[in-house]
């Protein structure tokens, strides 16, 4: 089931507002950038870069990943490992907001959204 749409312009709004403090300066955003998207319960943040063997196909490499659970009211927190797979953020596996999460991402204490 997706996230709810009065939610939805909230999530929107929270998202773009941390993109945009967060994008690399203007002249850098043609070979790194951010970017978000949402897909049903979660919000997938990925960088944005050309491929390094064919600047002219954009890749897209996510590194963060939080789903909403309803019925805790909460969203769980995910880092993407070598792997391509997720796994559960053990230091803070759940948190209450998704400014907490962005909060999260942005410390990155232990180095796994990042590196």
């Amino acid at each position: 089931m997706a996230l709810e749409i009065f939610s939805m312009v909230d999530i929107i709004e929270t998202m773009e507002n941390y993109i945009e403090k967060n994008r690399p300066e203007p002249e850098i955003r043609p070979l790194l950038d951010i970017g978000y998207e949402i897909s049903g319960q979660s919000v997938i943040l990925h960088e944005i870069r050309p491929r390094w063997n064919n600047p002219s196909e954009i890749h897209h490499s996510a590194y963060a990943k939080t789903t909403f659970v309803k019925n805790k009211n909460c969203w769980k927190v995910f880092w993407m490992r070598a792997s391509g797979k997720w796994e559960s953020y053990e230091p803070k596996p759940e948190v209450k907001s998704l400014k907490a999460f962005l909060a999260l991402v942005d410390e990155d204490k232990h180095h796994c959204f990042n590196g």
